[in-house]
């Protein structure tokens, strides 16, 4: 059985990457880009590492800053709003997985118009809008490398889940050396979300052999290397094969999907502004423990990727070694419970049918190897409280 496989056009990957970004429009013959990023990258100088180069080639530019966590219709509306008044023949996203989002879909819009609940799953949005180069800034999320993006309508409060070739970026300037300043909190997060990529691709009822081999190397990475760039932000190995990692597990999920990790997860940000990385990560132990069942080979692979098995274990002694590295892993990095992180526990409680819903209506419930009901959803939620 053949599978299709959606990646870039073109990565560049290393140190430096950044500086590329001209170069990489002259070849795609664009000389007009917005960048689409936000008020920490501006304020960093980040941004200035792209404008300046722009200018002495003589590039018109115009840039876009306010993007905004777990970003929603309304602030993709704003940067349409503000592409409409450059007229860019591209978009150029810096940032994290927020930016990065927000310019998918702005580029999108910017051809199609309307909203972005149009175009939410089941909607398969196929036909490129502008052409987009993304820089990540943050190992974690992958999405310069997926043909996915996440915005929230604050209409409801649902994260809705936009899917199609068109939200893949044509080109990804993957430079390690933009992450040397990210603090621990979110270097943990990030580091969290990737390795819940790569566990969820590798187990997804959609996985394939393209997406396991890049599953597989991004949890060795992240076995060896998670916890050192958490302690030791400086070290430029362990953060540069944390940055590989990143992209190779956003790749293995843009091929495979994520699974029900990533469903619960949802609406846990959109309900209580919890960084999505850091929602996986509560979830995972929990989620893990109720899956393992379903796909026992499958998950004792991930813990000898890991390194915390060996290919002398039994799958059910590899699986126990996982489910105890998840947890610690959750302990070493500080992972709050929802209720350690302030989350308001009859709101919670209250909500838990309407994200169980929202959950299985995301569609990634149903690539889990085992497929939940809506009320063990509820339980799942209920157990990873405190």
């Amino acid at each position: 059985m053949s599978v299709s496989i959606v990646q870039p056009r073109q990565m560049l990957v290393g140190g430096g990457a950044i500086d590329k970004l001209v170069s990489v429009l002259k070849q795609m013959g664009l000389k007009r880009p917005l960048i689409v990023t936000d008020a920490f990258m501006m304020q960093c100088g980040n941004v200035a590492r792209l404008t300046t180069p722009l200018e002495q080639a003589g590039m018109e530019y115009a840039v876009f800053s306010d993007t905004v966590p777990d970003p929603t219709s309304s602030s993709i509306d704003l940067g349409v709003q503000a592409l409409k008044q450059h007229d860019p023949d591209c978009v150029v996203a810096l940032g994290g997985g927020s930016p990065i989002d927000s310019a998918k879909a702005i580029a999108y819009l910017a051809v199609f118009g309307g909203k972005m609940r149009d175009y939410k799953v089941p909607a398969s949005n196929d036909i490129p809008g502008l052409p987009l180069i993304a820089i990540p800034t943050t190992a974690g999320t992958g999405t310069e490398s997926t043909r996915f993006t996440i915005i929230t309508d604050e209409e409801n409060d649902e994260k809705m889940l936009c899917i199609g070739l068109a939200f893949c970026p044509a080109v990804a300037l993957i430079d390690y050396e933009l992450t040397l300043s990210k603090p621990r909190r979110l270097t943990a997060d990030t580091g969290l979300d990737t390795l819940t990529h790569a566990i969820e691709a590798y187990v997804s009822a959609k996985n394939n052999p393209f997406s396991d081999g890049l599953a597989q190397l991004a949890m060795g990475a992240l076995g060896q290397h998670l916890r050192t760039v958490c302690e030791e932000p400086n070290n430029r190995p362990a953060r540069e094969a944390v940055m590989l990692a990143a992209t190779q597990a956003g790749l293995a999920f843009s091929n495979a999907s994520v699974c029900l990790v990533h469903g619960m997860s949802r609406p846990i940000g959109a309900f209580f502004h919890v960084p999505h990385g850091l929602s996986n990560a509560m979830l995972l132990p929990a989620v893990t423990a109720f899956s393992i069942q379903a796909a026992p080979e499958r998950y004792a692979n991930c813990a000898r990727f890991m390194g915390v098995a060996s290919a002398a274990d039994s799958d059910d002694v590899a699986n126990q070694k996982l489910l105890a590295e998840l947890r610690q892993l959750n302990i070493d990095l500080d992972v709050p419970t929802p209720k350690s992180y302030g989350i308001d526990k009859d709101k919670y409680f209250s909500l838990l049918p309407t994200m169980a819903t929202q959950a299985k209506a995301s569609g990634s419930p149903g690539n889990n190897p085992r497929v939940p009901t809506e009320d063990e959803m509820i339980s799942l939620y209920q157990e990873i409280w405190e």
